[in-house]
């Protein structure tokens, strides 16, 4: 795991970094003249948290000191169901996109929905195979796939939020 160590100080800190900016910046949104639905900001806003979380979270495990196999499998095995519970997380934030006040897009299907579970998917199979002597490998890639891939589409969700909290006010085009 020591050649993995840099690759999850950088994921993870960029990670937390994007944590703190995302709340500092629905903060200064905040006193914009807008009423958003609460049902909006779970279906769009909360899912970046989560992914942003969880690549802190996964960054924080995948370097910590793994002295036995066992605290090795342990760990893998928590990393594997965060894999699930985010596959059904976003598998439920997908069903609630049709229902959040917004018709969602091509991108916001992509991005909400299609790449999360995707991503989390591939989180569950690869630290799932970690456990064979074959698949260890890969299942490192694999994870460190599903990392890079949550961050991006947190870094991408956080983006869409913010222009969309900026640029679409609900106020008539001035003359």
């Amino acid at each position: 795991m020591n050649d993995w160590q840099n690759f999850y100080v950088i994921a993870g800190s960029a990670a937390g970094a994007l944590i703190g900016l995302q709340f500092v910046v629905l903060t200064l949104l905040s006193s914009l003249s807008r009423r958003v639905s609460m049902q909006g900001a779970n279906v769009y806003s909360t899912p970046t948290i989560i992914h942003f979380t969880t690549v802190l979270l996964l960054s924080a495990f995948m370097v910590a000191p793994m002295g036995s196999l066992g605290a090795y499998y342990a760990i893998h095995s928590v990393i594997t169901l965060g894999g699930l519970a985010g596959f059904v997380y976003s598998l439920n934030n997908a069903r609630h996109m049709r229902h959040a006040g917004y018709k969602p897009q091509k991108e916001d299907w992509l991005c909400y929905a299609i790449l999360p579970l995707a991503a989390y998917a591939l989180l569950a199979v690869s630290a799932g195979g970690v456990f064979s002597i074959r698949l260890t490998d890969a299942g490192l890639y694999g994870i460190a796939l599903a990392t890079i891939i949550l961050l991006v589409i947190g870094i991408h969700n956080a983006w869409d939020t913010v222009t969309w909290h900026v640029f679409d006010r609900n106020e008539p085009p001035s003359q």
